[in-house]
């Protein structure tokens, strides 16, 4: 038996063997997920859980459950008397003993303390069956591990260690030395990317890195910063596989130098290796993570590097087959999308063309559905999207149901989110009992491109026209009546989300070029689309939890990561490939970007923070402003250095208004106060000054950021959150994770309160 069969690691890169006519195939099922782990010693105890089966059995239960039950003590009685046979890699029996799994965990146990290695070994005994491969029982180990880690955070650690001995196995080889791997690392790592290019896979430019000498700059010991369900996230949906064998060709530090490099593409021959190492020490120490499309495609030969695509559909029947056609595109290319209907005439409306009446959005919103269910992004997420509508459409009421689970199935989107588009006007109404007229676009073309006090103008003159019988189609409600209806079906299906309209536009620094006409499916943009221009976002975010060194939120450290961060995402709008004319129109003329937050509970946590304290609402406030005002400083430094976006001038930017500013345009557009406060503590002289003589590079810089993939990647809390339970299971493409508050873990084991009977 080789070195590599004695640790039951298997082989990788071989399939499976199977031994004997009949043995069952690979790892059945997810193991137990609950500490009902039995140590049965001996066979009266076994004899008695058998004797159980064969009761429930005779009363007609579960006959299957009973096969597996007397398979699974089949086995147990065969490995008691040294008779169960495991497969080697080179296709011999041989028989099945304990201690090379024994050796295997005590390789990889730091503190034994917190495990119980009996159990493990114990509840792997029933994972196994005859001729099982050796590479079956590392896997079989790694879910047992992983099924304990409600016990102990240091389970999850454990199931990390596996898991990256199998990584590191199946990309270095099984002779990879783990002691001494920078000549191993160097070489593998050069021959993929070389290779990668090669088959197409990757930019041609890649290969002209010096490859060995970044190679041997991965630093393999930041492998160890992973908790176990952010590793297998990696391994199955970002890292780098043969797409022939399947087999794995990147380790996580692999996948940071090829994402390092991937977005460095662009950089002056001359700093280029500089600037990824600069890019490498950010994601590797997890202070930074850009978007899962950039994880996916960083430095791919076509590499779709944003998350979102947002739209507005014409009222016209071309246009609006053109906008299935392009967000087909966007979803290939591993996009979500967000498309605004508010421009399509109502159910009723006259089309002059054929002189019938319109059956409104709903029919075309139910082919909407139906594209965004057949394309599965890039192979790796299923389609997802956002469609839009603005409150005062006649089609409204329809639109609330789209997403019922009752009615006619013609009439339901369940496959697409959507989300209310709301003018202040009516919440205004609503407050002041107030009446609500719907009406179609057909008759006020120009209700979707103004906002403010010019939309109430506006409206009010077109519900005057209704009344006078100038306008035929339209609707009247109580305002309220409208918003419980909205109410109810967002507690009944989670949809429509609601949005608002005025302030996005009124605060957007780009109101002198165009509309906000919507946001995307995770909410969190607000840029400009118009019939030629397709919004594109294109995010990252910073991990608080990095950012408490010595108990204090480590501005210095802010700063720098912030500006690598913004020079990365930055180089994306220049690399990135653009499934439609019209997003690259959009993204390279106002070149926006948004850097959001994860890990805040974290930093919470660290700083002794209660997270509903007014002492945490001022860590928020504080650490936003220092967050925009190194994030806006970073763009005007490298306006400095490349050049302003394109329409810059005229824009807020141009204008000397900030962020912080349009809290009182906001106000006067409302004829309202708003009690807000908005001073801030930083003095923004500086900022302000760098901006007025050298521009902005980008029209937007932050944004609240959707983490659920990238968080649970670098082991945070998601966005600005709370954790959503001390225990719950996430669960995703990669199965169900048990997910334990570990802060909560120190403290009780602080006061030595942390046991089953806890548990």
């Amino acid at each position: 038996m080789s070195g590599h069969d004695q640790q039951y690691g298997g082989d990788p890169g071989r399939s499976h063997v199977v031994a004997e006519k009949g043995s069952r195939p690979a790892v059945h099922g997810v193991v137990a997920q609950k500490d009902i782990l039995k140590h049965r010693e001996g066979r009266e105890s076994q004899a008695a859980d058998q004797h159980g089966v064969y009761e429930e059995l005779a009363t007609g239960f579960a006959p299957q459950r009973f096969g597996r039950e007397v398979e699974k003590q089949e086995t147990l009685e065969k490995i008691e008397d040294n008779a169960l046979h495991i497969t080697t890699s080179d296709g011999r029996l041989e028989a099945f003993s304990e201690t090379p799994i024994r050796k295997t965990l005590a390789k990889f146990i730091d503190d034994t303390s917190a495990i119980d290695v009996d159990a493990i070994v114990s509840q792997l005994k029933y994972e196994l069956y005859e001729g099982i491969t050796a590479n079956d029982i590392q896997r079989a180990l790694i879910m047992v591990v992983r099924s304990m880690i409600e016990r102990d955070p240091a389970y999850s650690k454990l199931a990390c260690k596996l898991l990256l001995d199998r990584m590191y196995r199946e990309v270095f080889g099984k002779n990879f030395d783990r002691e001494n791997p920078t000549k191993a690392q160097a070489e593998v790592f050069a021959r993929n990317i070389r290779a990668a290019v090669t088959r197409g896979d990757l930019d041609m430019r890649m290969a002209e890195f010096d490859l060995e000498k970044l190679g041997a700059s991965l630093v393999l010991s930041n492998d160890t910063l992973f908790e176990y369900m952010g590793l297998e996230i990696m391994s199955s949906r970002y890292c780098m596989e043969d797409v022939e064998t399947k087999k794995q060709l990147e380790t996580p530090q692999m996948l940071w130098m090829r994402t390092a490099m991937g977005l460095a593409l662009n950089e002056k021959p001359e700093d280029r290796e500089r600037v990824v190492m600069e890019f490498y020490e950010v994601l590797s120490n997890f202070y930074y993570t850009p978007g899962g499309r950039t994880l996916f495609q960083a430095g791919a030969k076509k590499a779709q590097l944003s998350n979102c695509f947002l739209n507005v559909v014409p009222d016209a029947l071309d246009g609006i087959f053109k906008s299935f056609s392009d967000n087909s595109q966007y979803l290939k290319w591993s996009g979500g999308t967000g498309t605004s209907w508010s421009k399509v005439r109502a159910t009723g409306a006259h089309i002059k063309g054929t002189g019938v009446g319109s059956q409104g959005i709903v029919p075309f919103l139910k082919i909407a559905n139906d594209v965004n269910l057949a394309i599965n992004r890039s192979g790796k997420r299923r389609g997802a999207g956002c469609v839009y509508l603005e409150t005062w459409h006649l089609d409204i009421e329809d639109f609330l149901e789209l997403r019922k689970n009752t009615g006619d199935e013609r009439r339901r989107t369940h496959d697409i989110n959507t989300a209310n588009w709301i003018p202040d006007l009516f919440m205004k109404r609503v407050r002041d009992g107030g009446e609500w007229t719907m009406f179609s676009p057909s008759d006020v073309p120009d209700l979707t491109e103004i906002y403010g006090a010019a939309f109430d103008k506006a409206y009010e003159e077109y519900e005057a026209k209704a009344d006078r019988g100038e306008i035929k189609l339209w609707k009247r409600v109580p305002a309220s009546d409208l918003w419980k209806k909205m109410l109810a079906m967002l507690f009944e299906t989670g949809h429509p989300w609601i949005t608002w309209k005025d302030p996005s536009n009124i605060r957007s620094p780009q109101d002198h070029v165009g509309v906000v006409h919507n946001s995307n499916l995770c909410t969190e943009i607000t840029l400009n689309t118009s019939d030629d221009e397709t919004a594109v976002c294109t995010i990252g975010s910073l991990n608080f939890a990095k950012f408490i060194v010595d108990g204090k939120f480590d501005h210095p450290l802010i700063e720098r990561v912030t500006r690598t961060s913004i020079r990365m995402l930055d180089n994306v709008i220049d690399l990135n490939f653009y499934p439609t004319p019209d997003a690259e129109r959009g993204n390279t003329r106002h070149r926006p970007v948004g850097l959001g937050v994860r890990g805040y509970h974290d930093a919470l946590y660290a700083l002794d923070i209660n997270f509903d304290t007014p002492e945490a609402v001022e860590f928020a406030s504080d650490s936003m402003e220092v967050m925009a005002y190194y994030t806006i400083l970073a763009s005007s430094v490298l306006a400095k250095e490349r050049g302003t976006y394109s329409t810059y001038k005229g824009s807020k930017w141009d204008r000397g208004i900030f962020p912080q500013d349009t809290i009182e345009l906001l106000a006067k557009e409302r004829g309202e106060p708003i009690e807000l406060e908005h001073s801030g503590k930083l003095d923004w002289t500086p900022v302000r000054e760098h901006v007025k003589q050298h521009g902005m590079r980008n029209s937007n810089t932050t944004a609240i950021a959707p983490t659920a993939s990238t968080a649970n990647l670098v082991g945070c809390i998601p966005c600005v959150e709370p954790i959503y339970k001390n225990i719950y299971v996430k669960s995703n493409k990669e199965g169900d994770f048990v997910v334990v508050n570990k802060y909560l873990i120190e403290d009780l084991k602080k006061h030595n309160l942390w046991n089953l009977g806890m548990l």
